[in-house]
């Protein structure tokens, strides 16, 4: 039904798309810009490129109002972002893939990169995008030229660049749900050797939920941020950049509200809690936003740092290139873990019947801090002449540190430890093109990297007790790795290239440095290095003298020990979530990106992705839970059993199974028509996006209950631009068909929160969860940008 109710944009925004073509192929349209990408680490067409790349530029992240990475999979098909309960748990996904264990001894799959400057720690990503100028979807290994933790693909992030004489700039939004940006950038030419940019923005956005206890909102965020790039060109051969950056973000994130629940159920078995007093005056529905919390959840962080590159030109047109960061980034979390704000604990009894003596709520406290430092010498090669290559040595060193306290220690809720985990990573890594032919090109690629990891983890007594040292482990090792990449490139004519390739990917082993981690796990080796092989079929081609282009790919890559955290019940019959290594994963589909300029005043665009992101191997993976008969308990779901193996835990083999958040079918279709007013000093334009995506599974344990349905959601904006280029005006509305759907979804059935037992009457109680998105509803605001 839901496909049925949502395919009328869709259907709309393809006859667009098909007529626009036709029209290209009348010749009666202008030609497409040149769209340039740094994915090999030389300014490159993106036509020219044998890879499956999707580019977001200046005009479509101003047009899609993109503020922060939360925007993002709405214009890339192959990317997707998963949620975790504060936003040092949250996960980038390419092409399905994305690592859902994000411990500090754990590195990302899918790599962070702005202004060719490694982020230490993938959390850092979840900020504004401030003064950003281009992002490109790497989809795929990159390990051969971005590194280890790029093993499912990276994010190429280019600030914006200095040009011409000094302008000052400055932008503004605001909607009718409370959200209002500003920012402002001074940037161009000082002196015909030194050029600068400084922009600073602040942002502000209240939430999509409403906290009752407060009266405030939740799941939004504010921001500071300030970016700075001074150019100094002594020579003509030499330019040196100094890019100091400031951010302080604050997210009132990852709260989850209740959309169904047994009616009955008491809190923690406590007569005097039953859900009208817990829950008072939220109306628990499909769709509620009501919450009480009396305690922020969320965290707040800041980042700073600064990198500094000297570019050094050579005989012939190579270019000598050294690139050095260093940056600092400390997160504080905090989250309210009881969904209320009863005082609660003066009314639990302990586990032998006794009055805990205690007063107040369940809640957690913590931080993150990353130190981060790199360098890299490079050396690039003329992009002309029958063999074109970049080569270099690479050095960088992450320490990260993660604290928790999770308070009072009752019900074996409590634990509070303390961990540090350090990688050293050195590298030389070269990829070339050799020309074989005028039409046929060879692609060779290869990195070594040599690392050195290792940790502490500290254990400490649960408040309120005082606070003192328990256990204390460490270790470290040091391993090796190999990539590469291989391929061959065919140009049929000058406008359409075929290509296919083979690379592998590399990351390094993990540590599961969490609140489960014990002497036992201490014992063990280090979670082995996860390995990765990728095949990818293209072809590119521009059509009707560059009024049109497109590309399509077809991709499998196979995933072999996938660093991945599952349920066990560890020797002390306590149940525990560990990291595992997977045997296998696998994911593959089909790609399709173009664009038309169907008339000189109308350009359209579209891409569409269908990806089969599945598991081959799992045997312990985890499992949910259902009713039984009589509705008064849980039982494992369909296909659980107890393994001897994994010490009779109830697990399920979850080979052939879908990965989490990796919907089979997504589609963007998009277009703006300019319309020029000759008696007036400014011209008008319209643009709108429908976006499509398939069902999609929320849960590793495959739970039917948390299966989003498909939905399309589409935007429409209208505005003014100066003919001069000083202003340019726009009214905006998204979601304008006001469909609903979920960035998270949770269910639960007798987890022992809300399940009566003896001496109350025994009941089962099954709540749902959802987590809105950003356009949960349709909203309306306006954006201006101006020019001096």
């Amino acid at each position: 039904m839901l496909w049925k109710e949502q395919r009328t944009p869709l259907a709309l925004a393809a006859a667009l798309l098909a007529a626009g073509a036709a029209h290209a192929q009348e010749g009666d349209g202008g030609k497409l810009e040149s769209v340039v990408v740094t994915a090999n680490k030389r300014v490159q067409n993106l036509q020219d490129v044998p890879a499956s790349i999707t580019v977001l530029g200046d005009a479509v992240l101003q047009r899609s109002n993109v503020r922060e990475l939360d925007d993002l999979p709405s214009l890339s098909p192959a990317l997707t972002l998963s949620y975790g309960t504060q936003p040092g748990n949250f996960s980038i996904n390419m092409r399905g893939v994305g690592t859902f264990s994000l411990g500090i001894g754990v590195e990302a799959d899918v790599a962070v990169i702005v202004d060719d400057i490694p982020l230490g720690m993938q959390a850092n990503a979840f900020k504004d995008l401030a003064d950003v100028h281009r992002i490109e979807v790497l989809k795929g290994p990159q390990s051969t030229l971005f590194g280890k933790s790029s093993i499912a693909g990276a994010l190429n992030i280019t600030t914006r660049p200095i040009g011409g004489p000094v302008k000052t700039s400055a932008t503004l939004l605001a909607t009718n749900d409370h959200e209002w940006r500003a920012g402002v950038s001074v940037s161009g030419a000082v002196s015909d050797t030194f050029r600068m940019r400084i922009a600073a923005s602040k942002t502000d956005y209240d939430g999509t939920l409403d906290n009752l206890t407060t009266g405030g909102r939740l799941n939004g965020s504010k921001g500071d941020n300030l970016n700075a790039k001074f150019e100094w060109q002594p020579l003509d051969n030499l330019t040196f950049t100094l890019s100091p950056r400031y951010n302080r973000t604050e997210k009132f994130c990852c709260t989850t509200a209740f959309t169904s629940m047994t009616p009955g159920g008491l809190y923690r078995n406590a007569p005097q809690l039953p859900q009208s007093v817990v829950l008072r005056d939220i109306h628990i529905a499909p769709g509620n936003r009501g919450v009480r919390n009396d305690y922020p959840t969320g965290g707040k962080f800041r980042d700073w740092g600064v990198g500094f590159k000297v570019d050094y030109g050579l005989a012939a047109g190579h270019t000598l290139s050294s690139i050095s960061s260093y940056g600092k980034y400390h997160m504080d979390d905090y989250q309210d873990n009881d969904a209320t704000d009863i005082d609660i604990l003066q009314y639990l009894t302990l586990q032998d019947g006794s009055p805990t003596g205690m007063h107040g709520g369940l809640y957690q406290y913590g931080q993150f801090n990353v130190k981060s430092t790199t360098q890299e010498f490079r050396l690039t090669s003329p992009d002309k002449g029958t063999v074109r290559y970049v080569v270099g040595l690479w050095y960088g060193k992450n320490d990260l540190n993660r604290e928790l306290a999770k308070a009072p220690l009752i019900f074996n809720y409590g634990t509070n430890y303390g961990a540090d985990a350090w990688n050293v990573n050195k590298a030389v890594y070269g990829q070339g093109t050799w020309d074989l032919r005028p039409d046929t090109s060879l692609i060779v690629g290869a990195r070594w990297n040599d690392e050195d990891t290792g940790y502490n983890y500290r254990r400490y007594t649960v408040p309120p007790q005082a606070f003192a040292l328990t256990e204390f482990y460490t270790k470290s090792d040091s391993n090796s790795s190999k990539t590469w990449k291989l391929g061959l490139e065919h140009r049929l004519t000058r406008d359409a290239m075929v290509y296919g390739t083979v690379s592998t990917g590399h990351k390094g082993v993990a540590y599961d440095l969490t609140s489960g981690f014990t002497a036992a796990l201490a014992a063990k080796p280090a979670v082995p290095p996860e390995t990765a092989r990728s095949y990818e079929l293209g072809w590119k081609q521009s059509l009707w003298d560059n009024r049109a282009m497109f590309s399509m790919a077809l991709f499998r890559t196979e995933f072999r020990n996938f660093q991945q955290s599952a349920g066990f019940f560890d020797y002390d019959g306590i149940f525990r979530t560990a990291l595992n290594s997977l045997g296998g994963l696998r994911t593959q589909g089909l790609e399709v990106e173009g664009s038309v300029r169907a008339t000189p005043r109308l350009q359209l665009n579209g891409s569409f992705a269908y990806t089969e992101a599945t598991i081959t191997e799992f045997r312990n993976g985890p499992c949910y839970n259902v009713l039984n008969a009589a509705g008064t308990a849980a039982t494992p779901g369909p296909g659980c059993f107890q393994s001897p193996e994994f010490n009779n835990t109830n697990v399920q083999d979850l080979a052939g199974k879908t990965l989490p958040n990796a919907p089979k079918v997504k589609l963007n279709l998009g277009g703006q028509y300019d319309v020029p007013l000759a008696s007036l000093p400014f011209n008008a334009f319209i643009s709108g996006t429908t976006r499509f995506q398939s069902r999609t599974q929320y849960s590793l344990n495959q739970d039917p209950m948390t299966i989003q349905g498909a939905y399309a959601i589409s935007n429409l904006s209208v505005g003014a631009t100066d003919k001069r280029g000083r202003w340019k005006a726009s009214l905006f509305v998204n979601n304008l068909f006001d469909k609903r759907y979920a960035a998270g979804l949770n269910n639960s059935i007798a987890n022992g929160t809300w399940s009566p037992k003896a001496p109350n009457a025994p009941r089962a109680v099954n709540t749902t969860e959802w987590l809105p998105p950003r356009d949960w509803h349709r909203y309306f605001g306006v954006r201006a940008n101006m020019t001096f």
